[in-house]
């Protein structure tokens, strides 16, 4: 008898068993409709028309709008070689005066520096020198011409005479020379004020960008005083990859930014397409002359530069309709689907509340003018769609405070 009942109460819970295993399993495809059910939400927004008028939500189109393609690109700034000079010294000698500093701005022939040397006065003793002695070789030559004409002096000394005339007045010319290229003036030298410095001035006008010795340097004729660019002749040399060079023509408009500096905006214009490929990046050189406001701009500055081509029909939004997120950017559709949020039907239900369904696309941004951007969307839209046109930085926000709470 005991026996029987063991043998009943093993069956009962073999049965139990067997019965809770297909509950388990029948609960199973309910989780994953679930989930697929969230999933398929993840992309949708649900808002009221109270919500939509609180933050400004406007609906919209798809529009074709006309605007200027682009081209973008890499370079930097740079001025010719004949807008930049060295400050140099024809003699040597020791600084004895520096007046100016790196930044400053310096007109043409301005003293940079003074050098000292004895051999600039032992140049203008010689000059005072020569001078005295042209005076007593023209007495001489006059005298030996007056001998001559009148028979009692040989021609000998006649050409003589004429000789060292000559001679002396050669090298008073070139001392006379040597004088005004140190920056002295032949009339000015006398007994009462010779120089013992030398003016260093600027070969052009520009701003000083290096300076190059100290006072009490020995310079040479070598070696430079100072360094100046002339910044009004900046250019703009940009790097265009091969498939962008048809789009780019001589005179066209470019707006640049500098890499230290991408709020302020500069303009250029292309002057110059180069033949060849600049070394091995398959990029060409194109030169651009930098037009209107120069204040900032420095040789050697790097830029990223758009380069404006034709304009095009292309199919846009306004700037308001996209956002970004995780790196991407979107805008919203208005789609009929509902999404699976039970609690907010309910609540819509109790209240009789209008609702709009957003659905997220993900598009890629184009050229951006006058407060449009063109897209291509990641997947087709239905001509006619309704967008939101303003506000869809709200709709996102709203779209992943939704994802947030329901996990």
């Amino acid at each position: 008898m005991k026996l029987k009942f063991n043998i009943i109460i093993l069956i009962l819970l073999a049965l139990f068993l067997t019965s809770c295993g297909k509950s388990e399993k029948a609960e199973e495809p309910k989780e994953k409709i679930e989930e697929h059910s969230e999933n398929e939400s993840s992309e949708f927004a649900e808002l009221t028309q109270e919500q939509m008028n609180a933050v400004g939500i406007s609906l919209g189109q798809i529009e074709m709008k006309e605007l200027t393609s682009v081209v973008k690109a890499n370079g930097g700034l740079s001025v010719p070689n004949n807008n930049k000079a060295s400050a140099t010294s024809l003699y040597g000698g020791v600084i004895k005066t520096l007046n100016v500093q790196v930044g400053d701005y310096v007109k043409k022939g301005q003293v940079i520096a003074t050098i000292a040397n004895p051999e600039f006065i032992q140049l203008q003793e010689d000059y005072l020198t020569t001078g005295s002695r042209i005076t007593f070789a023209e007495q001489e030559y006059r005298r030996q011409r007056e001998l001559f004409d009148n028979d009692a002096g040989a021609k000998k000394n006649l050409q003589n005479a004429d000789a060292e005339l000559k001679t002396l007045r050669t090298r008073r010319a070139s001392l006379q020379r040597q004088i005004q290229m140190m920056g002295i003036s032949p009339g000015n030298v006398s007994n009462k004020n010779l120089r013992s410095g030398l003016a260093v001035t600027a070969p052009i006008s520009g701003t000083i960008s290096n300076i190059l010795l100290q006072i009490g340097s020995y310079i040479d004729v070598s070696s430079p005083v100072a360094e100046i660019v002339d910044n009004s002749s900046l250019h703009l040399d940009l790097q265009v990859f091969e498939k962008d060079l048809p789009s780019i023509k001589v005179g066209q408009k470019i707006h640049f930014t500098l890499t230290n500096n991408p709020v302020e905006e500069y303009d250029a214009e292309v002057y110059s397409i180069g033949t060849a490929f600049e070394n091995q990046s398959k990029t060409i050189p194109i030169h651009c002359k930098v037009k209107g406001n120069k204040n900032g701009l420095i040789d050697g500055m790097n830029a990223t530069a758009v380069v404006s081509l034709d304009n095009k029909l292309m199919s846009a939004v306004p700037n308001t309709a996209i956002t970004s997120a995780d790196g991407k950017d979107y805008i919203f559709l208005v789609n009929d689907k509902k999404t699976e949020n039970h609690k907010d039907e309910k609540s819509h239900e109790k209240h009789n509340e209008k609702t709009i369904n957003f659905e997220r696309i993900e598009v890629v941004k184009g050229t951006s003018e006058m407060g449009y951007t063109a897209i291509t969307p990641v997947k087709s839209i239905p001509e006619g769609t309704r967008i939101a046109t303003k506000g869809a930085f709200f709709i996102n926000a709203k779209l992943t405070n939704s994802g947030e709470h329901e996990h």
